[in-house]
């Protein structure tokens, strides 16, 4: 009795039209994949089905009636009228078989593929209040023009909003159009395939004509809108998203080298500079103002000035606390220019997106900016600035 019961189920499996083994199984292509028009010829290949050595049989059902319409590995097709049709591939070994049906839609020869605009912004102007550059980007400022040292690191984000407004439902201006847009769809990231159709470049990570893209954190980004009109058409456009950072913390001072050891502060900032993904910084830099003279300077020796000229530098660490870079060599005589006046030194520490933080240099990630006192007094500090600029 059991093992008639055994006998029974299997044989209601070796009935069904899918695979009883996991060695057979159907996939299929097809080319084009989208915005397929009528009469237009579609090529199909089933060379991904399993296994791949040859002796299977390939079936094509193209109009759902049942029938098989064309067999072997790949074949060709076209649908006289628009609408939405299931191709089924039906593939066997001999003794098991397989089946995988895909929908495809079909649209009139004459309808028109839209246009996809993904938009763009600059603001009037950076946050220094110097003019902007405009251009087919999006370009946002993060400005922390007055931070406080109780947080020295880069953590803040920015939103952007995103506007396809100017995409239209017909691509050609000159001939009438009475489509509409039905879709809008916001891929964030060209790298990934979420969708799993083979574009990794129109996943609907967001949607809509308008969207706000939250919590940015300093970076290039590349993106791309997918508009898909009422015939079914859709159109793509490419858009780079640049985030700069501008923060600057104002005076405060730096303890005095009394135990024959600097006195460092560390302000942390993130680089990314990712070849792969197209997110690369194109320059950071520190700039650092302070007074030549300290108000509350003691000389060594009274009245020598020995040690009331100020001397503070920027030292530069990668994310393994590699120095890369420092401005101990610049004299102090060498150290008043650009927005200096006569009582203040201003001292420079820049890395480059290209050189220095190259996989083959001293790479991206969490990098450090060390202001550095190697005199005795402790010294006040007008202002230190960090720019992180990826256009």
């Amino acid at each position: 009795m059991v093992l008639m019961f055994v006998s029974a189920g299997l044989a209601g499996c070796l009935s069904s039209e899918e695979s009883t083994s996991s060695q057979v199984e159907a996939i299929f292509d097809f080319d084009p994949d989208k915005n397929i028009r009528t009469d237009m010829e579609i090529q199909f290949d089933g060379g991904a089905s399993l296994p791949a050595n040859g002796g299977l049989t390939y079936k094509w059902d193209f109009d759902s009636d049942g029938a098989y319409d064309e067999t072997g590995r790949t074949t060709t097709w076209s649908y006289s009228n628009a609408g939405t049709y299931d191709v089924k591939l039906t593939v066997s070994d001999g003794t098991d078989s397989s089946s995988q049906s895909r929908t495809l839609r079909v649209i009139d020869a004459d309808a028109q593929e839209p246009l996809a605009d993904a938009g763009s912004y600059s603001p009037n102007s950076d946050c220094d209040g110097d003019s902007v550059n405009s251009g087919q980007y999006y370009i946002v400022y993060i400005c922390e023009m007055d931070k406080s040292t109780s947080s020295k690191s880069v953590l803040a984000t920015t939103s952007v909003t995103l506007d396809a407004s100017d995409s239209e439902a017909c691509e050609d201006d000159d001939e009438p159009c009475d489509d509409y847009i039905s879709e809008y769809s916001w891929d964030l990231d060209l790298n990934r395939d979420e969708d799993g159709d083979g574009d990794s470049e129109n996943d609907a990570d967001m949607s809509g004509e308008t969207v706000e893209w939250k919590e940015l954190e300093p970076g290039e980004y590349k993106i791309a809108l997918t508009v898909t009109n009422g015939a079914g058409l859709s159109a793509k456009d490419q858009v780079i998203v640049y985030i700069n950072y501008v923060g600057r913390w104002t005076e405060f001072s730096i303890g005095g080298n009394t135990s024959n050891n600097p006195v460092d502060i560390d302000f942390s900032f993130p680089v990314t500079q990712n070849l792969d993904s197209g997110n690369t910084i194109k320059r950071a830099a520190g700039e650092l103002v302070y007074p030549k003279e300290d108000s509350d300077c003691t000389d060594v020796v009274p009245g020598d000035g020995n040690n009331c000229r100020a001397k503070i530098d920027l030292y530069g660490f990668n994310s393994t606390d590699e120095q890369a870079a420092n401005t101990s060599a610049t004299p102090v005589e060498q150290r008043s220019y650009g927005e200096c006046d006569e009582d203040t030194d201003c001292v420079w520490l820049q890395f480059t997106g290209s050189y220095h933080f190259a996989e083959s240099q001293w790479k991206d990630g969490e990098w450090t900016m060390t202001v550095r006192n190697e005199m005795v007094n402790d010294l006040e500090i007008e202002s230190l600035t960090i720019r992180l600029l990826y256009k």
